[in-house]
This record gives structure tokens, sequence and C-alpha cells, in this order.
């Protein structure tokens, strides 16, 4: 009786013990970091390299994404509007959906998929290849060296792969909507204006900055807790997406809640 109580408390407290563990350690890295960028020690070489290869490198996936999402928004949105809703509705409803919640959430999703995985398999790697322990040999924190400069350029980067995302996911979506549906361009265009708040732009790019925090945070914080050799970075790096893609969605789910009440 006692082994089984005993059980699932132990199962809690191992829970509880992790969860902890891992707070404190994103809690030194996210110190680390913002004391770093505070005295000025981020080195820019690896910065400027961060944000070509998370930001130019992932332009040509993300405008791929942004034009089928608006062809789809566009042609479901029209599948949708009978014959009593004015068609000009349909550019409302595209602006809307694009910029409110496709074009953050799935460059967030395309940045989990090629930038957050590629950040944990090299940490990772790194870190069982023990050229983190070479690092603090040598006098160097590996937060300065690897960590800083990747957080600062997804918090550059995201607010203007999501702002590439918007136009493009709004062209092709008024492109489409013209061939499919005959709908010209003026039409779609004052049915996007006649329902636009400014709020809705300040939304899309509030969610992007918390999108391009919290990926490479995530990835960081698994790669350096990678173990185990080559099979230990695989476990860890598939963990970190599932990990970054929950966060996402979780996140995502919060913000119409807290800002759209």
């Amino acid at each position: 009786m006692d082994s089984l109580l005993e059980r699932p408390i132990r199962a809690i407290g191992r829970g509880w013990m992790t969860g902890a563990e891992h707070a404190g350690q994103m809690g030194l890295l996210l110190w680390g970091t913002a004391t770093t960028t505070a005295r000025l020690r981020v080195p820019l070489r690896a910065f400027a390299n961060q944000l070509y290869v998370m930001g130019v490198q992932s332009i040509p996936i993300v405008v791929v994404t942004s034009v089928l999402s608006g062809i789809v928004t566009s042609q479901q949105g029209g599948y949708q509007i009978t014959a009593t809703v004015p068609l000009y509705v349909l550019g409302s409803v595209t602006a809307k959906s694009i910029v409110l919640e496709l074009a953050p959430v799935l460059t967030a999703i395309v940045l989990v998929g090629r930038v957050g995985a590629r950040i944990t398999a090299e940490l990772g790697t790194m870190a069982v290849s023990e050229q983190m322990d070479a690092y603090r040999s040598l006098g160097r924190d590996p937060l300065i060296v690897l960590g800083a400069p990747r957080i600062l350029a997804g918090l550059v980067v995201m607010p203007l792969l999501v702002g590439i995302a918007n136009i493009v996911g709004l062209i092709s979506g008024m492109v489409s909507a013209h061939i499919a549906l005959d709908l010209s361009f003026e039409t779609f265009l004052f049915g996007a204006r006649l329902f636009w708040f400014s709020w809705d732009l300040f939304y899309s790019f509030l969610k992007s900055l918390v999108f391009g925090f919290a990926i490479p945070v995530i990835a960081i914080h698994m790669g350096l807790r990678a173990g185990g050799g080559a099979e230990g970075v695989g476990r860890i790096t598939t963990a970190s997406v599932m990990f970054q893609m929950l966060t996402i969605l979780t996140l995502d789910a919060m913000f119409p809640a807290l800002l759209l009440d």
C-alpha cells in the first residue's frame, strides 16, 4: 500500500524538481544575456552572422508559406461568403486572418523547424563534444559567445519576417480573390480598410517579438542540456522542437484573452 502511494508522490516530486531545474537554468540564461547586452559585450560578428542565418536565409520559406496562406485564406473565405454578404468583406476577412494570426504563428513555426532545431542541435553537439568546457577553460562564457547573439537576433529578425509575411500574404490573397472570384483590387482593399484598426498591426508585431524571444531561449536552453553523445543530441533536439511548438501555441492562445478583450 505504501509503495502505491509513494509512486505518484515521487513522480510529482520529480516533475516539480525538473520544472524548477529548467526554470533556474533559463533564468540564468536570461540574466546572462541581459547583463551581457547592458555591458555591450555581445560579439558583433556573431550577432551579424545570426541575423543572416536566422533572418536572410529564412526569407524564401517565409515567403512561400505566406503566399500559400494568403491563397488558402482568400479562397476559403470566398467559399463561405453567400449572396447576402457583400463580397468586399473578403478583404477584411483575409487581412484580419493573416495579420492577427496566420503570419506570426506560421512564421514562428517555420523558425522553430528551421532555426530552433538547428540551434539546439548545434549547441547540443558542442556540449557533448566538450567544446563548452573549452570555452570556459579559455575564460569565455558560452552564454556570452553563443547565447546572447542568438536571442538578440531572434528579437530583431522575427518582427521583420512577420512584416514580410503580412505584406506577401495580403498581396497573394488579393491576387487569388481577383483570379478566383473576379474581385477587383480596389474592392478588396476597400474591404480590408473598412474594418482595419491600427492596433491589429501592433498586435501582430507584439506576437512576433514574444515568439522571436521564446524560440531561441528554449532552443539554447535545451541545447546546453544535451548529453549522451549523438543519440542524446537527437533526443534533446526532438524535445526542444516539441517544447517550442507547445510554447508558441500556448502563447498564441493567451494573446486574444489578454489583448483583444
